[in-house]
């Protein structure tokens, strides 16, 4: 059994360790290799922190509260195998995705390919520099997808940064061929309304459905003006994947959904989703829309029906994303408090703001309904100058218990268990120290995943992380092999 911190000083006990036509894609070798973004690419990364917030974070260091800058510790259940630091693509990294041996990994410059037959020790097999903000990823097959969120000249990888304001600027997806894993071809590009922020995958045998999440519209955006009210789906052919086109634009908020402040303040206005998670296997979809969480059915994945929808607006101040376990009788939602730029996992802040929501899911069929339990957020101490927020995880598969892995920038990496909605608890954990103390910067785990048998993590400053989980009460997930992995697309990890 594992013991965690239970008191406001670190038990530092627990372990420490020190392409179609007109479309071009350039492929990077694993060497050194120059990849500079453009300027509005990359997030601001870095602020200057306060005289108090440098002198806390200090103390905090000297007390033993939080670990040195840059100093790694994990609890004793988790051993930190492998790092790969970033190499020629040098902006942020962001999403995984899994497929045999590889893992993918996005990054606002493009993505990186590794093998990771031998988990301790992964290997890039191709880097491709695609400047686009945030390029979510996913694969399907011999398909990659990759999101653009940022307003560029043309759809092609060495397109500019252009102002949304001009009617020829381009944002939407972009389709990758990965058969050759040293060489993807880009082969394709479908433009979205106000781009695509993040996007889920819908497979089928022969087509991949792709719902696409993006928001912030302004009447001075060509494509891009309110209400936007609703998600793109797009329909790509698997083998003719230059057919690919937006087929729908449900409308999911039909009265407009969350009107945000003033009439709740604090709380983002909805205008659009920023993620959607499926279980295809139930027909079911989660998601997390800015002011409002949602339970939908994609029974007909062209056309997607709301179930029912919900809000927080006492202690949610935006709907990040959404993970079913996988009885599909629960949802949990993030809280993307701050926006990903700053430090809210503090006392100021609180134990119900900036957390996970857990919600039942009661009734049946269209009766379904989300009902509220409890609130999780990790209790470890951080800085007040590291950037800490609720993000992407995924299920630990084991049969009679709700584990999830999950990432809070630099807060780490989180093993916890909701298998009781109202009594959530950590029972692993990794991270690092402060990247600096006299910055607030945006750094740690962007995405944390568990898959077959080892949990990856894309670290946005660090790069990419394995980790090895041994505890009772995860073993048995080692047994549960997958030939794929998009966490947006759930798989049913027991009836295959």
């Amino acid at each position: 059994m594992i013991s965690l911190r239970t008191n406001p000083a670190r038990r530092r006990q627990l372990g420490v360790v020190a392409a179609a036509a007109g479309l071009l894609a350039t492929l990077l070798t694993a060497g050194p290799a120059a990849a500079t973004p453009d300027p509005g690419d990359t997030s601001t990364a870095r602020t200057d922190a306060s005289t108090a917030q440098q002198a806390e974070a200090e103390a905090a260091i000297r007390s033993g509260e939080v670990p040195g800058v840059d100093e790694v510790i994990h609890s004793g259940n988790i051993t930190h195998l492998a790092n790969v630091p970033k190499d020629a693509l040098k902006g942020l990294n962001t999403d995984l995705a899994f497929q045999g041996k590889y893992a993918y990994a996005g990054n606002y410059d493009g993505f990186r390919i590794f093998d990771i037959s031998n988990p301790k020790s992964p290997k890039t097999v191709s880097q491709v520099l695609c400047p686009g903000s945030q390029n979510d990823i996913s694969v399907s097959g011999d398909l990659l997808f990759l999101s653009t969120d940022s307003s560029r000249s043309d759809d092609s990888c060495t397109s500019t940064t252009q102002p949304a304001t001009e009617k020829s600027s381009w944002e939407g997806m972009k389709v990758f061929d990965i058969s050759d894993k040293r060489n993807p071809k880009y082969v394709a590009a479908v433009e979205t309304a106000c781009g695509s922020h993040t996007h889920t995958l819908v497979p089928e045998r022969r087509n991949v459905y792709v719902y696409v999440s993006s928001y912030s519209p302004s009447e001075t955006f060509p494509d891009c003006r309110p209400p936007h009210d609703g998600i793109s789906v797009i329909k790509v052919p698997r083998h003719a994947p230059e057919k690919a086109a937006v087929v729908n634009f449900p409308v999911l908020f039909p009265d407009g959904g969350n009107p945000g402040a003033p009439t709740n303040p604090g709380v983002s206005r909805t205008t659009g989703c920023h993620d959607i998670t499926v279980l295809p296997s139930k027909d079911l979809a989660a998601g997390a829309c800015m002011g409002d969480g949602l339970l939908f059915s994609i029974e007909d994945p062209e056309n997607p029906r709301i179930i029912d929808r919900v809000q927080d607006n006492v202690n949610f101040a935006f709907w990040h994303s959404a993970t079913f376990n996988q009885r599909t009788d629960k949802v949990v939602f993030t809280d993307e408090l701050g926006g990903g730029g700053a430090a809210t996992c503090n006392d100021e802040v609180g134990p119900d703001r900036g957390a996970n929501g857990i919600y039942d899911i009661v009734g049946r069929g269209d009766h379904r309904r989300l009902v509220f339990r409890s609130y999780f957020k990790i209790d470890r101490p951080q800085a007040d100058t590291e950037v800490c927020v609720a993000h992407n995880g995924s299920i630990i598969p084991v049969k009679g218990r709700d584990l999830m892995v999950q990432a809070w920038y630099q807060g780490g990496v989180s093993v916890w268990d909701f298998t009781d909605s109202s009594k959530p608890k950590e029972i692993g954990y990794f991270e690092r120290g402060p990247v600096t103390t006299d910055a607030v910067t945006t750094a740690g785990p962007w995405s944390a995943y568990y898959y077959n048998g080892y949990i990856y993590s894309n670290d946005i400053a660090k790069g990419l992380d394995v980790l090895k989980l041994d505890d009772r009460r995860t073993d048995p997930a080692k047994r549960v092999r997958l030939d794929e992995l998009n966490v947006q697309t759930q798989p049913d990890y027991f009836d295959r």
